[in-house]
């Protein structure tokens, strides 16, 4: 007979701009949960949960830079645990560039089933990583914010604190471009001396 051994979870909390967020690692590895405890999706800690700090440690670092506007994307393990269609939707919301959106049904028709609009709602409703599996890209078919978990204020937020740190970036971009080509334009050629 097999015995059936539980994975412990571990948690911890973080304070953020969102308010307070629960993090969950199920192997003290893999980020398994984040979720905001403000809103009407808060998750309580269960009396089985370990807490512990130092597995959160890149976690917290990545969060931090994220919300500075110094990060555009997470390198973290993720245990994403949903059906397979949920989990579908979840990967290709990782591939939503940061700092841009998407309605409902255009990332339906990018996972190859552009009539699931409405279920592709409910799987973004059920993702169990918000900010990490940027569940807040995802707009209504006229661009209006529509639900989300945390608040619109937070979605309304996260999109603002993206499109900021984008347009910082291309600001940048474009001042060192024109820098590098005014540089260029004054440089005169070196001419060797005559023989």
């Amino acid at each position: 007979m097999r015995s059936h051994v539980a994975t412990e979870l571990l948690y911890t909390t973080v304070e953020s701009p969102l308010g307070k967020l629960l993090l969950l690692l199920g192997d003290g590895h893999a980020l398994r949960g984040l979720h905001m405890q403000e809103g009407r999706k808060a998750v309580s800690v269960d009396p089985g949960w370990r807490r512990s700090e130092e597995p959160f440690r890149s976690v917290q670092v990545q969060l931090e830079e994220y919300f500075a506007g110094r990060r555009a994307a997470f390198d973290l393990p993720l245990d994403l645990r949903g059906t397979p269609f949920q989990r579908g939707v979840w990967r290709a919301l990782l591939r939503v560039p940061y700092g841009e959106t998407l309605t409902y049904g255009e990332l339906a028709s990018r996972i190859g089933r552009p009539s699931a609009a409405r279920a592709v709602g409910h799987a973004n409703g059920a993702n169990p990583l918000s900010v990490i599996v940027p569940c807040h890209r995802l707009v209504g078919a006229n661009g209006a914010l529509v639900d989300y978990g945390g608040g619109l204020e937070r979605k309304q937020f996260l999109l603002s604190l993206e499109a900021a740190a984008t347009e910082r970036l291309a600001r940048g971009l474009a001042y060192a471009a024109s820098t590098s080509s005014s540089a260029a334009r004054s440089t005169t050629p070196c001419s060797s001396p005559a023989s």
